[in-house]
């Protein structure tokens, strides 16, 4: 039996019960189409998409903080569910990966980081090819260097993962595992005195 060459050269990427799953990247870098690829639209809690919730204009950057409130309050609400959640932001600023960490510590999951660390000219094309919204050149340039600046020292930061996708090409290779949670009602989660 023949193995297919295209299902051998790919990165598989488990997710865990109990991650929250965080994609990082500069804009343009593939994150969103990512998300759509291998997660429900139900799972996928963009900031954009929050931030046109609140002002009716996901590039208002000044609805920035009532958008992430209202994202993290959403997300929040799943994980007391035992719902899978992906947060699609760029997460290039410590802040905003610190203001993660911290959700994540209060409800006592742990975040698995994918960083989209991409060429800036990927960035920069995938940004112009946008048939809605398009940031500022100057922008994504910030948000790239922000990322590569900070990627060495992610792992340190305290995310139970971080995968970094380099190139287009791996970014089409992923196959995205959910590792089966234990069924509360299952037999075998339930205990017996």
């Amino acid at each position: 039996m023949e193995s297919d060459p295209q299902r051998s050269a790919s990165m598989r990427i488990r997710i865990p019960p109990r991650t929250l799953v965080a994609l990082a990247g500069a804009s343009g870098s593939g994150k969103t189409t990512f998300a759509r690829r291998h997660f429900a639209p139900t799972e996928v809690l963009s900031s954009d998409a929050f931030r046109a919730l609140v002002a009716d204009d996901e590039s208002d950057q000044s609805a920035t903080e009532d958008a992430f409130d209202a994202l993290y309050f959403i997300a929040a609400r799943r994980l007391a569910r035992g719902k899978l959640v992906v947060v699609d932001a760029t997460h290039s600023q410590a802040a905003a990966r610190a203001r993660l960490r911290a959700f994540a510590a209060a409800h006592s999951v742990e975040i698995l980081l994918i960083v989209f660390d991409l060429p800036l000219d990927h960035c920069l094309a995938g940004n112009a090819s946008r048939s809605a919204r398009q940031v500022p050149s100057a922008a994504v340039e910030r948000q790239h260097a922000a990322l590569r600046q900070a990627r060495l020292g992610l792992a340190a930061e305290g995310f139970v993962s971080v995968i970094r996708l380099e190139t287009p090409e791996s970014l089409d290779a992923v196959v995205v595992e959910r590792e089966p949670a234990l069924d509360a009602g299952s037999p075998a989660s339930q205990s017996g005195d």
